[in-house]
């Protein structure tokens, strides 16, 4: 089966595919989207997403007297990204997105009716070394589902929408190369078992996102220093997110990189309504909750608190006895700091409902609390610690848990408490109150107050796993989105965007990401790529 050359093929209908198939529309260019998954699911993990982004030097900050430019966001980006003398491109794109996410992101998106709340949140802020200096996480008002529905918008209302056609539930397999030049692929149908179907175009751009919706390969990936992955981890990806296209850009020459680096979580809990095989959610665990190993014992000597290093997180748990941990805090505290990450669990954002979403901030998100409790067994609640510890070791199926030492952590944390803010010789309190002293996370993190105190109850345990999220790495590219070989030439015809190109370069955030350069990554590069199109960019490097 042949069918009609296009100007552009764009393998996958992420926010990626989306914003680059906007841009070639815009050219005049005739586009045709290839997508795995079904037409209810199109914007894929963008959709899904809070709608965070990393932005430098917004109005938004300037009001808030923020001080932040592209200076300072390039040293915070480069303290954290530990970058390599070979890491030419990924530090070409790090170069490209802090000088361009205000223009090229910010201004456009609004110039397109999509605007960001007016507080701006600080996020990785460091804990070895320097991460986001000053806030700069700019959430997305009706989060990344707004961002996703209104390209939908855009794209169903463009003057030249009879030059764009879907096709849904077809799998690319494989690249098609002519005299050195990237012409096109093939895909099957997995639906009806279709194969060799062939598909032509001038361009071709992979926007197929990364390897972490695949276990396995996040396993064979594993960065090495950390040893051996998780036995249990939880798919906060989609399994399409496989690499396959990978694969096939490898074959045809494309040099993939940085593989090892990827942007996973540490407090996932199994979804309490599964699509696939180990899907998990990925909360946004409590700064005031006591983070504790399969024994009940804090994990020190540090303690592990979100908000500076998630990172840091991830190898610290992937480090332990258990593939598990658990967070123990109280009603209050998860009522107040709790969230889950993505639009599901926000509808007061993703709807923009503003009474409602300032109401849940100011008196606290109890009906996510109610609903995990309701849907999740891995969300325990109890009223006393003797009964919670019972819950725990039911849960776990063993005795694991010693009252008297869950007892003691608790206690012991409750009793610096006590002593008086004067005294509060504890790290996480430390933390805590250097978060609250940000007006944006003020309101998000609870002034500290003994766990076991009698008002703030229920007591709450949570059974938390690594969850796999984003890849960091992926296929090189210039800052023209054009695929790379080894040798950092381009290969005719063909492009990687999103997070198929490691949000750039094959890895712009470099061992580490300031969190929220990934929606905002996946629009710089797509439009870098529509921009290269157009041009008509030599392709002899």
């Amino acid at each position: 089966m042949v069918v009609k050359r296009n100007d552009v093929i764009i393998i996958g209908a992420g926010i990626a595919g989306l914003v680059a198939a906007y841009e070639c529309l815009n050219q005049g260019k005739s586009v045709l989207i290839l997508e795995r998954d079904t037409e209810e699911h199109l914007g894929g993990l963008a959709k899904l997403s809070f709608g965070g982004m990393a932005l430098v030097g917004t109005p938004i900050q300037k009001r808030l007297g923020i001080k932040d430019t592209p200076t300072i966001a390039l040293d915070d980006w480069f303290s954290f990204a530990n970058f390599g003398s070979e890491d030419v491109f990924p530090k070409q794109w790090a170069e490209q997105y802090v000088h361009e996410s205000l223009g090229q992101v910010y201004h456009w998106l609004g110039n397109l009716d999509l605007h960001f709340f007016p507080v701006v949140n600080w996020v990785e802020r460091g804990e070895y070394k320097r991460g986001n200096s000053v806030p700069r996480y700019h959430v997305l008002w009706g989060t990344g589902h707004r961002l996703v529905e209104r390209f939908e918008e855009l794209l169903k209302k463009h003057r030249h929408i009879a030059k764009l056609s879907y096709l849904f539930e077809h799998k690319v397999t494989d690249l098609i190369k002519e005299n050195g030049r990237i012409v096109g692929c093939i895909a099957e149908q997995e639906k009806t078992g279709e194969k060799d179907l062939t598909f032509y175009a001038d361009h071709v751009m992979v926007a197929t996102g990364g390897i972490t919706g695949c276990l396995n390969k996040v396993r064979e990936h594993w960065h090495k220093p950390w040893g051996e992955a998780p036995k249990e981890m939880l798919n906060g990806s989609h399994p399409f997110a496989d690499g396959l296209v990978h694969d096939a850009v490898k074959k045809h020459g494309g040099n993939l990189t940085h593989l090892d680096k990827m942007w996973n979580y540490a407090a996932g809990i199994p979804n309490p309504k599964p699509q696939f095989d180990a899907h998990g959610l990925s909360l946004i665990p409590c700064k005031s909750a006591l983070w504790l190993d399969h024994s009940g014992r804090r994990i020190g000597p540090e303690p592990m608190m979100t908000g500076f290093d998630t990172n840091e997180l991830c190898r610290r748990i992937s480090r332990l006895e258990k593939p598990y941990t658990w967070q123990l805090l109280n009603w209050r505290i998860a009522a107040r700091e709790l969230a889950v990450s993505g639009s599901e669990h926000n509808p007061m954002i993703r709807d923009r409902k503003l009474f409602m979403f300032l109401k849940e901030i100011l008196f606290g998100n109890h009906r996510l609390v109610r609903q995990l409790q309701k849907e999740s067994d891995h969300f325990l609640v109890a009223n006393n610690l003797r009964e919670l510890a019972d819950k725990m070791n039911h849960l776990n199926g063993d005795h694991s848990i010693d009252y008297e030492v869950l007892k003691q952590e608790v206690t012991q944390y409750d009793d610096v408490i006590k002593r008086g803010k004067g005294l509060w010789n504890d790290d996480q309190l430390r933390r805590i109150q250097h978060a609250r002293s940000w007006r944006s996370d003020r309101v998000r993190t609870c002034a500290p107050k003994p766990i076991l105190d009698p008002s703030a109850g229920p007591l709450i345990a949570i059974k938390l796993r690594l969850i796999t999220r984003k890849s960091l790495g992926g296929i090189q590219t210039d800052l023209e989105s054009r695929v790379l070989d080894k040798l950092g030439v381009p290969i005719e015809g063909l492009y990687a965007i999103g997070e198929a190109a490691g949000f750039g370069g094959g890895g712009a955030s470099g061992f580490k990401s300031l969190e929220g350069t990934f929606l905002s990554g996946c629009i710089l590069t797509a439009r870098a790529a529509a921009k290269s199109v157009n041009n008509g960019v030599s392709f002899k490097g």
